[in-house]
């Protein structure tokens, strides 16, 4: 009767720790990923395109309802260049909201609001540029978690940008 005992308590406690580590798993994923969502903001702003190009894979799409950038190069290029230079020489900030985020297997989804804020050197003050609707999909890589697609939409009033929002918990 003891072994029987023994063995059931032995089951118990390994039932219970393939639990808890998957329940630890879970939580060091969303917070990997947060963390990957929320790096974007910092590395862009300091006008650092390798580092935002870490962030993404190499067939990633950034889809921006200005305009769709293909692939990491494409990425890294949009922070090298004008109109992004322009923003950095004129003072700015790229910042994010709290990142909601959903964890399926080796697939992530986060999603925002972001805004862009620009500096006005005649008043030393900032104003918000634009305010955007984000839905970032994300994938399971051997080094990580990386952006596979990322959908910005402005919040002004069309229903795409609504959307993306809705979309929070599918």
């Amino acid at each position: 009767m003891a072994d029987r005992t023994n063995h059931d308590a032995a089951a118990t406690v390994t039932a219970q720790l393939a639990a808890l580590t998957q329940r630890v798993r879970a939580l060091e994923d969303v917070e990997a990923v947060r963390e990957v969502v929320t790096a974007y903001g910092p590395a862009v702003d300091a006008g650092d395109a390798e580092a935002v190009g870490r962030l993404w894979t190499d067939d990633a799409v950034y889809d921006l309802d200005l305009k769709v950038f293909t692939g990491r190069e494409e990425i890294v290029e949009m922070v090298r260049t004008a109109p992004h230079q322009d923003y950095l020489a004129e003072g700015c900030g790229h910042l994010l909201d709290p990142v909601h985020v959903r964890v399926d297997g080796d697939e992530a989804v986060a999603t925002c609001h972001s805004m862009l804020l620009r500096r006005s050197s005649d008043e030393d003050s900032f104003w918000v540029w634009r305010v955007s609707a984000n839905r970032f999909e994300l994938v399971r890589s051997e080094g990580g978690w990386l952006i596979r697609r990322r959908t910005a939409r402005v919040l002004d009033g069309r229903a795409s940008a609504r959307e993306l929002l809705g979309r929070v918990r599918s």
